[in-house]
């Protein structure tokens, strides 16, 4: 399931954060939804605004149905990470890791930066990771598998 790029921040619609326990994640959730459920709405809202609070309660509905999950709220956590890694470091380059340098020895692959620094990822970590810094200077390279 992705998320899409620059997608909604779904702890902000739930005016959560992501340290937030399920219990308080879900606490926040009800009282939201309750607070903007198109059944609850008073005779005397103006129109336009009840539009505006129909979408509001999709927006918060959504935010619940990632968020109130384990397995989605494990996989959003994670995009929300690497896209705040891509826009906090300037991105180098994307690389494959055949176009890396490969170290038998120390079972690592390396690739020089400009900088003269490193970025280097373990064969084991080459699964998991997507963004490597370099060990000397502020760049990131992508690695594409």
């Amino acid at each position: 399931m992705a998320f899409g790029r620059m997608s909604q921040d779904w702890y902000k619609v739930l005016g959560a954060k992501p340290s937030d326990s399920p219990a308080e994640l879900k606490r926040k959730y009800q009282k939201l939804a309750l607070l903007y459920h198109p059944d609850k709405q008073e005779a005397d809202v103006p129109a336009g605004e009840v539009e505006e609070r129909v979408q509001r309660f999709i927006e918060i509905d959504q935010a619940w149905k990632i968020l109130g999950n384990e397995e989605t709220k494990k996989e959003y956590d994670l995009q929300q990470r690497e896209d705040n890694l891509t826009k906090e470091w300037p991105l180098h380059a994307q690389i494959y890791l055949e176009d890396m340098s490969w170290n038998e020895d120390e079972q690592l692959y390396t690739l020089s930066c400009r900088c003269g620094g490193n970025y280097s990822v373990f064969k084991s970590e080459t699964k998991d990771v997507s963004l490597v810094c370099c060990d000397t200077c502020s760049l990131v390279i992508e690695i594409l598998q």
